[in-house]
Formats: C-alpha cells, sequence, structure tokens
C-alpha cells in the first residue's frame, strides 16, 4: 500500500532540557499557532506531548487543567487570547481502527474556527488535512527530549514567523516557564 503524504518543505528542530523548557516550547508554539491550524503530536509514553498541549493553552488563555485526553479521546477548550476559536486536545492512542475515527467524530472539530492538537494520530496520517504541522519527539522521565516541528502544505508559509520565534526563544534560552500542577 503506498501512503501519498503532503510535501515536507520545511522542518526545525531543537532539544530540551528538562519540563520546563518543553512547557515553555509549548507556549511559543500556542503564540505561533492559529485558528484553522492542525498540529499533531508525536512521540513515545513519557515524551512530553500533553506538556507542549499544557504549554499551548497557556499561550491561549486557558484557564482549566489541561490533561491527556486518553480515555475522553477529545477534549474542548476555551481560550481568552483565541476569540470565537476553541482549542481542541485529541488522543487516539486507543483507537485501534482508522474508522473508529469517524465514530467518534474527530473530523467536525477539525474546522477554521478551532486549534487542533492531536497526539498519536499515527492510525489515521493518511487520511488527515496536508496542510499541517507535525510534531515528533524523542526522549522521557528526566532524559532531553529531541523536538522537530515540520510545516506540511501551505503551512510552510509561516516559516519566517516560526523562525522569528524560535529566534526569540533562543535570546531567551535561561527563561523557562514553571510547569503547573495539574
Amino acid at each position: 500500500m503506498n501512503i501519498m503524504l503532503p510535501n515536507l518543505l520545511c522542518r526545525d528542530s531543537w532539544e530540551t532540557l528538562n519540563a520546563s523548557q518543553t512547557y515553555t516550547w509549548g507556549v511559543r508554539l500556542g503564540m505561533f499557532l492559529h485558528p484553522g491550524d492542525l498540529l499533531c503530536l508525536y512521540g513515545d509514553l513519557g515524551a512530553g506531548k500533553t506538556l507542549v498541549a499544557q504549554g499551548i493553552g497557556h499561550a491561549l488563555g486557558v484557564k482549566e487543567p489541561i490533561t491527556s485526553p486518553t480515555f475522553t479521546m477529545i477534549q474542548l477548550y476555551e481560550g481568552s487570547q483565541i476569540p470565537l476559536a476553541h482549542l481542541i486536545h485529541m488522543d487516539l492512542y486507543r483507537l485501534r481502527d482508522p474508522a473508529e475515527a469517524d465514530i467518534i467524530g474527530i473530523w467536525e472539530f477539525i474546522r477554521d474556527d478551532t486549534i487542533v492538537l492531536i497526539e498519536w494520530p499515527q492510525i489515521i496520517t493518511d487520511q488527515l488535512p496536508p496542510d499541517r504541522y507535525e510534531l515528533h519527539m524523542a526522549g522521557s522521565g528526566e532524559a532531553p527530549r529531541e523536538m522537530s516541528l515540520s510545516f506540511l502544505g501551505n503551512r510552510a508559509v509561516r516559516w519566517d514567523q516560526w523562525k522569528n520565534i524560535k529566534g526569540t526563544m533562543i535570546k531567551d534560552k535561561e527563561t523557562a516557564l514553571e510547569v503547573p500542577d495539574n
């Protein structure tokens, strides 16, 4: 079976040394994302996918705690920084068949007025919109995290904007936000 993947136009990589830095990078991603964006989060258990989602929620003004939606599968959040939009956090770890994505209704949430984060999207990769971001994470426990952000399809037009945000982050390398208790 041949799987057609969208053209990969841009990719950026970096390392985080601790949970606080991983969370802070999530905040920076949250400052970068706009309604209509889809970010797929790849990584083993404990890689920090939910920690990144918490940082994104912080940037978007989400007041309630963001936890892994492993059992609810889809969680909707209101953010004060995204007027008329919602943050949708999905976890597809428990899906065993791509048809289950239709059953739980994930496609109803991928719209122009939402920012969607999908943890464990591997089961539906060939069904995802071609215009998206993918964050691949490696590492767990106290080990550093290797992070790689890919810009797929027309999302590559925002490459320069990302490089500016990343440049600011590197200049503020000593700045790391405290991870909230959930």
